[in-house]
């Protein structure tokens, strides 16, 4: 099942408010269960599992992914941005283990520049960004797996107000 169908399914289950879905098509089926945290102010747990034996085709957690994004001990700013990975795959930084990095903490990017690759299926895909500023955080090591989604660079805007 492609993952924007997946995606799609998790917008509708959080659209109309359901706690469980179990949909089977060509011989794969997929379950997703809809949990409130009751402490964690509103956060949602998603676990889809495709009924293969002990396989996770996707697990997302809205709370790992607020804990992802504050790696950084820094105060994070109202305006910052976010970058996430358009697919699943492996993060890397250069172009070439022996290449220098696209980007380090601090370095001033515009758009269009280039920020890593993300390998998916023997494919480098480059990930450009789409907003100028500062590099605040780099959230993933080299050679990382990396989810839909997942945050990868936080670009810190100069005319920010702190939260």
């Amino acid at each position: 099942m492609d993952i924007r169908k997946i995606k799609k399914l998790i917008e509708l289950v959080e659209k109309y408010d359901i706690s469980k879905l179990e949909i089977s098509e060509d011989g794969e089926s997929i379950r997703i269960n809809r949990k409130n945290i009751q402490n964690s102010s509103n956060l949602q747990h998603y676990m889809i599992t495709k009924n293969t034996p002990q396989t996770n085709l996707l697990h997302h957690t809205e709370q790992n992914k607020i804990l992802s994004e504050n790696k950084s001990e820094k105060k994070t700013k109202i305006d910052d941005y976010i970058i996430r990975s358009p697919i699943v795959g492996t993060f890397y930084r250069a172009p070439n283990p022996k290449a220098k990095p696209f980007i380090e903490v601090g370095q001033r990017v515009k758009l269009g520049d280039p920020l890593c690759i993300i390998e998916a299926m023997k494919m480098m895909n480059q990930i450009e960004t789409d907003k100028s500023g500062i590099i605040k955080a780099i959230l993933l090591e080299n050679g990382a797996a990396v989810e839909f989604e997942e945050p990868l660079v936080i670009i810190e805007n100069d005319e920010a107000t702190y939260a």
